[in-house]
């Protein structure tokens, strides 16, 4: 018989890293509330903070999944407006609940300009109708590992100092800052709990978007 803690492998019950490549989790998390915060938090963190977003400002958010209901959260710590283009009324009431000034399926009836976007939905259409929410000098930040092909949009939607950038990897300090911001506020994870026995069925609930939030597997 293998010993659980010995066995390789991605589902090890335990493991034994470096402290130098390790956060300590803020413990007013429990272990499932803290899961999501490790990978879509910080990596939100990042792409918030690339976004440029002035303290105050106005921030768009496109895909309301895993990072997006965390940042969110933090950025109206900073006194800004968010509003979220997201499908689904689900999406939709979960962005108000956390803050969103304004929530649609659509761009259309978006309330103002917005000084930074973040897209977190895999979707490269989105980059054209976040370029035309976001004020003059505004910064569109691409926070997806993936994408779908970007469409051909005409200049007049990057000119005026538009940026657009994609965000790929985090730093150390970028969890530093991340897990002390979140302990702070305190950010609150919306999550769903899997059993690992269903962790296909958690895939597939997140492709169709049935759940809000973060999904969480356990073993």
């Amino acid at each position: 018989m293998i010993c659980r803690c010995t066995a390789p492998g991605g589902y090890a019950e335990y493991t034994v890293v470096d402290e130098a490549y390790a956060y300590a989790v803020p413990e007013v998390f429990g272990d499932e509330e803290a899961a999501p915060l490790l990978c879509a938090g910080i990596i939100g963190y990042r792409a918030l903070i690339r976004s440029n977003l002035p303290k105050g400002g106005t921030l768009g958010i496109f895909g309301f999944g895993q990072s997006a209901h965390l940042m969110a959260q933090i950025a109206r710590s900073w006194g800004c407006t968010v509003y979220v283009v997201t499908r689904g009324k689900g999406h939709q009431d979960l962005a108000r609940r956390l803050g969103a000034a304004w929530a649609s399926e659509t761009v259309d009836g978006m309330p103002g300009k917005v000084d930074g976007a973040i897209i977190f939905a895999p979707a490269g259409e989105l980059v054209p109708a976040a370029l035309a929410a976001v004020a003059k000098g505004g910064t569109v930040v691409c926070a997806g590992i993936h994408m779908t092909d970007i469409p051909s949009f005409a200049y007049e939607l990057l000119w005026h100092e538009r940026t657009i950038r994609s965000v790929a990897n985090l730093t150390r300090q970028d969890g530093i800052e991340f897990l002390e911001l979140a302990r702070r506020i305190p950010v609150r994870t919306t999550i769903e709990v899997y059993e690992l026995a269903r962790a296909e069925q958690a895939l597939d609930d997140l492709r169709n978007g049935r759940f809000e939030g973060s999904a969480v597997i356990v073993p």
